[in-house]
């Protein structure tokens, strides 16, 4: 299971959210960079770094913040945030993302996703199925879709996306334990593998979700708060 450090973004700093919204932001690092180091250093290969000033502007922001950790460190970059527009997908490549995320756009304009799948392959792009009470939910996590998550991932398994990025919204940021539940449905009814992403809180929750069968686990604010530390992820890679 890879072990993905996510590092989210507001006017250009590196922040956490509780439940997605925007008013709980806490800052934790002014230097994004920094901390892109920190978790390379460590021996970690992977980033997870979203644009949430994007996210909330429907266009990419923080493509800078991208670049400066693409082209300083050997971390692999899976960028997520604003993604709506084929020039925002070829900018955040261009900027050195290895992968990235189709959230809002992927239930909003699924032509548009299918289109990128089909011009950067599969490999690429990961779809984000974020959701509330097993409903996808879309901008920033302001609008609850009528979408069935499984249903939704299912959907999208058919046109050859591999990997899903899914979190229970109200699991992110509360470091109350990931949902389980979420990620074993979608093991047993799809054929895209979960990345799983909110509430991780311990070793014990990566440990069970990497029993579980999942591609990968997102670790945010329990390694800025303590929880976990750099080398019990590494030594759990």
């Amino acid at each position: 299971m890879r072990i993905i450090p996510a590092i989210d973004i507001i006017d250009g700093k590196c922040v956490r959210l509780s439940k997605g919204d925007y008013s709980t932001a806490k800052m934790y690092d002014e230097n994004p960079l920094e901390v892109a180091k920190r978790f390379e250093a460590a021996g970690l290969k992977y980033v997870h770094l979203v644009d949430l000033d994007g996210a909330k502007s429907k266009r990419i922001i923080n493509q800078k913040v991208l670049e400066t950790i693409a082209t300083s460190t050997c971390l692999k970059v899976d960028f997520g945030g604003g993604l709506k527009t084929d020039s925002d997908v070829r900018i955040a490549f261009d900027s050195g993302a290895n992968q990235i995320t189709a959230g809002s756009i992927a239930a909003s304009n699924p032509n548009a996703v299918l289109e990128w799948v089909k011009r950067y392959g599969a490999e690429r792009i990961i779809l984000g199925a974020d959701c509330r009470n097993g409903k996808i939910a879309t901008q920033g996590w302001s609008n609850e879709t009528q979408w069935d998550v499984i249903d939704f991932i299912q959907s999208y398994s058919e046109s050859g996306i591999r990997s899903v990025i899914s979190t229970d919204i109200e699991k992110d940021g509360m470091l109350q334990g990931p949902s389980f539940e979420l990620y074993a449905k979608i093991l047993r009814e799809t054929n895209v593998h979960p990345i799983a992403s909110g509430g991780i809180q311990s070793v014990d929750d990566l440990k069970r979700l990497r029993n579980l069968g999942c591609e990968g686990a997102i670790v945010g604010k329990a390694i800025y708060e303590g929880r976990i530390t750099l080398k019990e992820l590494v030594e759990l890679c």
